[in-house]
């Protein structure tokens, strides 16, 4: 038998700040290699991506993959771009153990990462928060890193004004202070401390002269080597760590791009979050260097957060079994 479970099951299962510790973990897992886990396949055309994400966690054992599609033509036909499932299987047997929604688990995962990016990379007198963005993840990110800082002020721009007016309003809900709208990209990100970029943008949003001495970049977009989301120079600029050394090498068009212009080497990948987190590689060297935490989004995070909902679903009796 195999346990069905709806998006809302999962929501009501899992919360963003039930992950942080876990994607914690299995960031750490990952990079002291107990996770066994290959660079996400993709099937591509020119409106379409379509990824699939195997993972096997250790300890403790869990075995799953997600199955995701973003399709940039669905906002015209009023449908989300991204849909995700998520499957288990029983570590010990290889049996069908649950398929659930993986969009939500997407979101709240991504954000609990970048959580873990904060609590290791952030300036710990962090105050002002930007988002460039106004969409799933932005709203998931404010939720999840209000809980790590407690912000002053959160500033939030989109380039489409009733998405952002409907985003600042929805913010309320989420976190405190209030987010505020921003006139312009510039004025969101001048003097903020930790800059999320949250936007499906394959060309720079982000400029490195905008960006202030020690502050820390979390880059959400770009998961393509064609793709780019921030300014070549700030790239280049900054103290770079990853969430996988590997994908970041062959997905993340940033430093793909970057490493091809000869602005940089493989070497400047600065180390994993993982690393950082088992204290094998330093966080923030210097009060006033700029870090960027390149984040792609792994496996292992997906298989981790799912087999909490899954646990969950089980002791509390939630969700339908099916025989396949």
């Amino acid at each position: 038998m195999a346990l069905i479970l709806a998006e809302s099951e999962v929501r009501a299962l899992v919360a963003v700040a039930d992950l942080v510790d876990v994607m914690e973990r299995a960031l750490a897992s990952f990079s002291s290699g107990q996770v066994t886990q290959p660079v996400r396949a993709s099937v591509d055309t020119h409106h379409a991506f379509f990824g699939v994400m195997p993972a096997y966690v250790g300890a403790p054992p869990a075995l799953g993959a997600k199955l995701v599609t973003v399709f940039s033509t669905n906002g015209a036909k009023g449908l989300p771009a991204l849909y995700a499932s998520i499957v288990l299987l029983d570590p010990e047997t290889g049996a069908l153990a649950a398929i659930m929604d993986g969009r939500y688990i997407t979101a709240a995962r991504t954000a609990a990462v970048s959580a873990v990016a904060v609590r290791h990379l952030s300036p710990s007198d962090a105050q002002v928060l930007a988002i460039l963005g106004s969409g799933v993840q932005a709203r998931s990110h404010v939720e999840a890193l209000s809980r790590i800082r407690s912000c002053l002020e959160i500033r939030a721009w989109s380039p489409t004004p009733e998405h952002l007016a409907r985003f600042v309003s929805d913010a309320h809900a989420l976190a405190e202070p209030p987010v505020h709208a921003a006139a312009t990209a510039e004025k969101t990100v001048r003097d903020a401390d930790v800059i999320v970029l949250a936007t499906s943008s394959s060309i720079p949003v982000l400029q490195s002269d905008w960006v202030s001495p020690g502050a820390l970049v979390i880059s959400l977009g770009a998961y393509q080597p064609h793709m780019r989301e921030m300014d070549p120079a700030l790239t280049a600029r900054a103290r770079v760590i990853v969430d996988s050394r590997a994908a970041a090498l062959v997905e993340a068009g940033d430093i793909v791009q970057g490493i091809r212009e000869g602005l940089f080497t493989q070497a400047h990948i600065a180390g994993e979050l993982g690393e950082v987190v088992l204290g094998r590689v330093p966080g923030r060297c210097a009060e006033h260097e700029v870090l960027i935490f390149k984040s792609l989004g792994m496996a292992v995070e997906d298989v981790a957060a799912a087999q909490l909902a899954y646990t969950r679903a089980v002791e509390r009796r939630i969700g339908r079994e099916i025989s396949l």
